[in-house]
């Protein structure tokens, strides 16, 4: 298949928006199995906090999986990549509904996770390819908006679909919408050769970049921090602010509707200006999780502030995802999936924390605590990589000066930082 036509200036190419609806429908299978936990554990003959296991198992398969699969499938064509892993998606989706184990649903769940962790690494590095320099940070951007909306619109009309046809319905729904997205993919993600030049080692190489490490840092300090508040958020809502646990679900939707802004702040700002999106967005993430502490007393600041947490915490993910995918130079592949895996570290990390805190004196304002810390811990990471930046763009105007054997550095200087790259952090 050729390559479709270039896009219009200022707008993504068509495929991002495709990876991205592929993004949608993994991230509702990885967050809806919470809301049907109740219909499954019966049909299934275990309790329900047993089978609370197969969110585990989701969240394992992704921080363990997605690297993993990203090096086994790395000589493999990367549109063939992401059709088998959507294929592999739907084959555990049918495996699930038709089986009454609960150990096969548990496996299930693990392959899909794989698949998902595979379909995430390979999806970033072919958005970012597409979109091209100046807009790489926008379509990982768009891509995580098909992750925020899931948990907008995806989780709560999948659990209502589970209610209404049961668990094994949803699950075939499921399949059939990976298989339906295997075939899209198919028709409009460009063909590309196999990926020989690129090896394993090449892309344990690139790990050895300080920045890599540095936006994985921010990327599992972030996410700890805003997930930790939004796991216990339910106590903090019913206990302290006095919000009726039947309206709860309308304030989450307000968590996600930030989710989706700062996303798309994030992706709009972030290549242009990635420090300046970046360690303000941290700062506002630690302040409006100190102050749920003292002001989540009535359902209005309550409501505002879980709003603002989402707002200014998703806002970081686009621009540290895209940076870690570039930090990677020619073996970006690896480096795109353990993004995914710092993700649910931070994930797992931040809401285990968080239970410890709830648990204590703290109360139901632990866990708000426990996100203030983890986004101010993510300032270090962020302020390293603004300030490695700063270093390369000096030493690079110092090479143009050298080169040039101009007497007066300022005119180099000035003419280099205008036509600097605006993806590099």
């Amino acid at each position: 298949m050729s390559r479709p036509a270039a896009p219009a200036p200022g707008k993504l190419p068509f495929v991002v928006w495709v990876l991205a609806a592929g993004t949608f429908l993994m991230g509702t299978t990885e967050f809806v199995i919470a809301g049907i936990l109740p219909d499954i554990a019966p049909d299934l003959g275990v309790g329900v906090s047993h089978a609370g296991l197969l969110i585990t198992a989701f969240a394992v398969g992704m921080i363990v999986g997605g690297p993993a699969m990203a090096l086994a499938t790395l000589r493999l064509p990367q549109r063939r990549t992401l059709v088998l892993a959507l294929a592999v998606f739907a084959a555990g989706h049918v495996g699930a509904a038709v089986t009454s184990s609960f150990t096969v649903v548990l496996a299930a769940r693990f392959v899909t996770a794989l698949a998902t962790g595979a379909f995430w690494a390979v999806g970033f590095v072919i958005a970012t390819s597409a979109a091209g320099p100046a807009g790489a940070t926008r379509a990982v951007g768009v891509m995580m908006g098909g992750l925020t909306l899931a948990n907008v619109v995806g989780v709560p009309a999948g659990s209502l679909a589970g209610h209404v046809t049961g668990w094994r319905g949803l699950f075939w729904a499921l399949a059939a919408l990976a298989a339906l997205a295997a075939a899209v993919i198919g028709r409009f993600v460009p063909r590309t050769e196999q990926r020989a030049q690129v090896s394993v080692r090449g892309e344990i190489r690139a790990l050895r970049q300080r920045r890599l490490w540095a936006a994985l840092a921010a990327a599992v300090l972030i996410m700890g921090g805003v997930l930790a508040a939004y796991t216990y958020i339910t106590p903090l809502l019913t206990d302290r602010a006095g919000i009726p646990a039947g309206a709860v679900p309308l304030v989450l939707v307000a968590f996600g509707a930030g989710a989706l802004g700062g996303t798309a702040i994030g992706g709009r700002f972030g290549d242009r200006r990635p420090t300046a999106t970046t360690i303000p967005a941290a700062a506002a993430t630690g302040l409006v999780l100190l102050a749920l502490i003292p002001l989540s007393t009535t359902p209005a600041a309550a409501i505002a502030l879980i709003f603002l947490m989402a707002l200014t915490g998703f806002t970081i993910n686009p621009v540290v995802t895209a940076l870690a995918v570039r930090s990677a130079g020619d073996a970006p592949t690896l480096a795109s999936a353990l993004t995914t895996s710092a993700y649910n570290t931070g994930i797992a990390a931040g809401s285990a924390l968080a239970g410890q805190a709830l648990a204590s004196s703290l109360g139901v304002t632990g866990p708000a605590l426990v996100g203030a810390l983890f986004a101010g811990l993510t300032l270090l990471p962020l302020t390293a990589l603004a300030v490695s930046a700063k270093r390369a763009r000096t030493r690079t105007v110092t090479q143009v000066v050298a080169r040039q054997g101009a007497p007066d550095a300022r005119v180099p200087a000035s003419r280099e930082t205008a036509e600097a790259p605006p993806t590099r952090y």
